[in-house]
């Protein structure tokens, strides 16, 4: 099996793999938001410019005319498919401009442009000679290269530098997968960029397999998204958005009781009480807690008190170090979810992460610590 054959085997497999990620995810019984959808178109368009590059490659095309030289431009619609996914997946669509209506009316003024072309070399060229068709191919790639290029580079923009537009996206999101994958699309644009340059210099075919196998892999890594991180990236959106709404948010109100033999201690008083009830109520009123990254010495300096003072007010009022005192503020948040039958169908992890916790492990250890059973009892016996 010679490179070409391994580059089309990989080619198609892709495409498989892709059409797999849309049917899972269509079968998934959870509500579809915007984000899944353009997260779906943009895997479907790749996998349509893959299979339509791997017919042709394969010689699986008609005799006819007009299907040898129709080439749908599915490749024009995946960057904006993917810019769209981006902006929603980050809250910020109505603060940007939407590219998906131009780039409708591109992709059909292509189809009816090359449709005429077609029409206008089989009717009235002699001897049907493509050179038309061909220089015409040549320019519109080169458009929807530049035109990809500039969406493209607008989405690195929203993730790695407008920091100022995301409100939704706090410190405590998890933006790696994101981040791989707008790494990995700034591979693939490099090799299509490589390939439409040697294609235009000496006509040659082979400049554009690095592209096919990049494009292949990125579909992989993609399905390997789908299939084992999908479930949680999915439920973290939905949860996200009720947290947001506050439906099922810890309460501020009540506090934590101090025993008797404490409060014969002469810093239990009420300026102290009223002071430990503003740190706590503070870091649920701004939802602090579902941060991961949350310090003392943050919340120290935000509420004017120094670390020494915050630090003895947290572990005298609150029995517990700050660490335990902010995770057990975690486990109420979690415990809201588990027992709250709206959300049967979302992955404890997922309700882990959104509740502050950086990991499964460490969310399974608080929980069972602050309540001596696992997320998973809890929700069964609630």
């Amino acid at each position: 099996m010679n490179l070409v054959s391994v580059i089309n085997f990989l080619l198609i497999a892709g495409v498989i793999q892709g059409f797999g990620f849309n049917l899972v995810t269509l079968l998934v019984k959870k509500k579809f938001d915007r984000v899944i959808v353009y997260l779906n178109l943009t895997v479907l368009f790749i996998s349509l410019n893959n299979l339509q590059r791997w017919l042709i490659d394969n010689n699986f095309t008609s005799d006819l005319f007009l299907i040898q030289q129709f080439f749908v431009p599915w490749y024009v619609l995946i960057f904006p498919m993917f810019y769209a996914f981006t902006t929603h997946f980050l809250r910020v669509e109505k603060r940007v401009n939407d590219f998906i209506k131009p780039t409708l009316i591109i992709f059909i003024f292509e189809l009816v442009i090359r449709l005429c072309l077609i029409s206008y070399v089989y009717y009235e060229v002699p001897e049907q000679n493509t050179s038309h068709i061909d220089q015409y191919t040549v320019f519109e790639e080169t458009f929807n290269l530049v035109y990809c290029i500039f969406l493209f580079i607008n989405a690195c923009l929203l993730v790695f530098k407008r920091h100022d537009l995301l409100e939704f996206i706090l410190s405590y999101d998890d933006l790696n997968w994101i981040k791989w994958f707008i790494k990995l699309g700034s591979v693939v644009i490099l090799l299509w960029i490589v390939a439409v340059v040697f294609n235009n210099i000496n006509g040659s075919e082979v400049a554009y397999y690095p592209l096919r196998l990049g494009s292949s892999i990125l579909l992989y890594w993609i399905g390997y998204q789908g299939f084992y991180k999908y479930n949680i990236v999915q439920d973290r959106i939905v949860l996200r958005n009720q947290i947001i709404t506050n439906k099922v948010l810890i309460s501020s109100e009540g506090g934590f009781n101090v025993n008797s033999k404490n409060e014969e201690d002469d810093f239990y008083n009420e300026k102290h009480q009223n002071d430990f009830n503003n740190i706590r109520n503070h870091i649920i009123k701004n939802k602090l807690y579902l941060d991961p990254l949350l310090s003392m010495e943050t919340l120290a300096t935000d509420l004017g008190m120094s670390k020494s003072y915050f630090s003895k007010l947290v572990n005298s009022y609150s029995q517990f170090n700050f660490s335990d005192f902010i995770n057990s503020l975690r486990v109420e948040q979690a415990k809201k979810f588990l027992s709250n039958d709206e959300f049967n169908q979302y992955t404890i992890v997922a309700i882990g992460l959104e509740c502050g916790f950086n990991s499964k492990s460490t969310f399974y250890s608080a929980f069972k610590k602050f309540t001596s059973e696992t997320p998973t009892a809890f929700r069964e016996n609630n």
